[in-house]
C-alpha cells in the first residue's frame, strides 16, 4: 500500500527511535507533521535538508508543528547504518561524503562534528533484506513507481523492465518508509495535515516548505 497525496498518511516504519520519545503520525493528531527523511552519508541532507527542518522546528514548534526525522538507506548500505546514525546523534560526528563536502565549506567542528544539533526525534527506517529478484517483484516495482508504464510502446516496456531488473539486482535492502512514500532521494520532506492527511512530499532544496507549513497551521 503506497502513500497517496490526499489520503490518510500511513505510519512511518521505524525500526528504532534513536533519539527522542517514540511516536508516529497517528499519535500526532491535531498537529501538522513534518518528516525530514535523510541519509547519514548524504551531504545535501546536512547542508540543506536538516537545517531547514530545524529552522521550521524552531519557528513553529509552539504552533502545532511536530517535526520528526527518519534516517533511511537506499544506497551506500555500509555507511547508512543505525550505528552511524547513533554516532551522529550522540556525538555529532559525521562519516563519509558529508565530511568531505562540509569540510570544504568550513562547516565542521574539530573531530568531523556538525556545528549544530538535531533537536527533534529521529528514528531509523525499517530495512528489509531483498531476496531473489523475480518477475513479480519487477512488475510490482514498475506498477508502484511508473504508473504510465502500461501505455508505453512494447520496446520501451522491455527497456524499462531491463533497467528496473538491473536496479533491483544492485539493491541489498528495501527501505520501507522511503519506498512506501514514493520518495525520489534525500533529503526529502513529508508534510501531513492536522487530520493525518498526506498533503505534500518535497525532494531536495526548495522554497515552498515554509509557506505550505504556514497554510496548514492556519487551517
Amino acid at each position: 500500500m503506497h502513500a497517496r497525496i490526499g489520503n490518510k498518511a500511513p505510519d512511518l516504519s521505524v525500526s528504532e527511535w534513536v533519539q527522542g520519545r517514540p511516536t508516529n503520525i497517528n499519535n500526532e493528531s491535531g498537529n501538522v507533521v513534518l518528516v525530514e527523511v535523510f541519509q547519514v552519508n548524504c551531504p545535501g541532507c546536512f547542508t540543506h535538508g536538516i537545517p531547514q527542518a530545524i529552522d521550521m522546528y524552531r519557528k513553529y514548534r509552539d504552533s502545532d508543528l511536530r517535526v520528526l526525522g527518519v534516517a533511511t538507506a537506499f544506497e551506500d548500505y555500509d555507511k547508512n547504518t543505525i550505528e552511524n546514525l547513533r554516532l551522529l546523534l550522540t556525538t555529532g560526528e559525521l562519516i563519509g561524503e558529508p565530511v568531505r563536502v562540509l569540510g570544504q565549506y568550513g562547516q565542521l567542528l574539530p573531530g568531523n562534528k556538525l556545528s549544530y544539533k538535531i533537536p527533534f526525534p529521529v528514528g531509523m527506517d525499517v530495512l528489509l533484506k531483498i531476496g531473489p529478484v523475480t518477475r513479480e517483484k519487477i512488475i510490482d516495482f514498475i506498477e508502484a513507481n511508473i504508473p504510465e508504464f502500461r501505455s508505453y510502446l512494447e520496446k520501451d516496456k522491455q527497456s524499462t523492465y531491463s533497467q528496473v531488473q538491473q536496479y533491483l539486482q544492485q539493491k541489498q535492502f528495501s527501505a520501507k518508509t522511503f519506498e512506501e512514500y514514493g520518495l525520489r532521494g534525500t533529503p526529502s520532506a513529508i508534510l501531513v495535515d492536522k487530520k493525518g492527511i498526506l498533503r505534500q512530499t518535497f525532494f531536495g532544496s526548495n522554497g515552498f516548505l515554509e509557506s505550505s507549513i504556514k497554510q496548514l497551521l492556519s487551517d
